[in-house]
């Protein structure tokens, strides 16, 4: 058996690179020279790090080479929110919560949006902000409303995403929010190189922020623009941070990685809506459960007229955009 065969594939999979990685001997191999390979991939993994996030914030190879956090065992994973809770509570000078509340079987997440009601408000977009704790500055916001003219209808081309408006909706105009689809088949999870992002069991795409490494490939991926960096240190007031929080959505992030919106997922998995839903003044968007015959969202599928965005792409959105009138 070749010395080739063993060296980790970092992300490749969760299981045998991780283990690889970890210093363990392998099959023949003295525990000297396990622990001679792990300092050399370390020092080089150290080396590719520095050259690629150079100016992009901390990278902690700890982070990269413990295992996939979907299979670290129950007192692993308690250890690490604990330490989490602990940073998070001396950063902002209040107690913060990082839970795990895992998916609930026979649940997968839809959402509806209908676009004859939006009005263009934005409220959703910094009730998001506010519960999912974005940076303020650099200001990062996961929900985009896009303005189009009724007259040429759905173009995203020339939308205006930075509309100024007195009072809205203007005349002439209908509005498109876009943020996550959940995709079925996400490009974004095939693209990461380390595994730091991916599909849960109902459906949420999440993000794994103290694995990601912020080589950008999944915003690169993504056909709807809904990844965002974090180019500067975020800026969270202690004021405005929301403690209740979950590993995989909006427990502070730190420079240098990728952020997504996870429709809430610290709500949603204890059986409340997201944020962008209960702000709604004019009751546009719609959240349920898809597996529920009869749920709101699957109502929507069934009778309404049901538009999926780029669905030419085959990423397969949970996301859908009606018209109920």
């Amino acid at each position: 058996m070749s010395a080739r065969r063993h060296l980790p594939v970092i992300g490749s999979d969760g299981g045998a690179g991780a283990d690889d990685a970890s210093g363990a001997p392998l099959p023949g191999e003295t525990p000297a020279a396990a622990r001679s390979r792990r300092q050399f991939l370390r020092s080089a993994m150290g080396g590719v790090a520095a050259a690629t996030l150079a100016g992009c914030g901390s990278f902690d190879l700890d982070d990269l080479f413990r295992k996939h956090f979907t299979e670290l065992p129950p007192e692993e994973v308690k250890k690490l929110l604990a330490r989490l809770e602990r940073e998070y509570t001396a950063k902002f000078g209040k107690e913060v919560k990082v839970a795990n509340t895992a998916a609930k079987p026979g649940v997968q997440f839809g959402y509806g949006l209908d676009l004859s009601r939006c009005i263009g408000c934005r409220r959703c977009v910094y009730a998001c902000v506010r519960e999912n704790n974005q940076s303020r500055d650099p200001q990062i916001q996961w929900i985009r409303v896009l303005e189009m003219e009724k007259e040429k209808g759905i173009d995203t081309a020339e939308s205006n995403q930075y509309y100024d408006a007195a009072e809205v909706p203007r005349p002439g105009h209908f509005y498109m929010p876009v943020a996550c689809h959940q995709c079925r088949n996400p490009p974004c999870v095939k693209t990461c190189p380390v595994r730091a992002t991916w599909q849960e069991p109902d459906g949420i795409v999440v993000v794994d922020y103290n694995r990601c490494v912020g080589c950008r490939c999944c915003m690169a991926a993504c056909p709807y623009g809904a990844r965002h960096f974090n180019w500067g240190e975020p800026h969270l007031p202690p004021a405005d941070l929301n403690p209740n929080t979950h590993y995989l959505g909006n427990r502070p992030r730190p420079k240098g990685v990728v952020e997504k919106c996870t429709w809430c997922i610290q709500r949603t998995r204890v059986g409340r809506y997201p944020a962008c839903v209960e702000i709604c003044p004019v009751g546009a968007r719609k959240f349920g459960n898809l597996l529920d015959p009869e749920s709101e969202i699957r109502y929507i599928m069934e009778h309404k007229r049901v538009f999926i965005f780029k669905e030419e792409l085959n990423t397969q959105p949970k996301f859908y955009y009606f018209y109920a009138t």
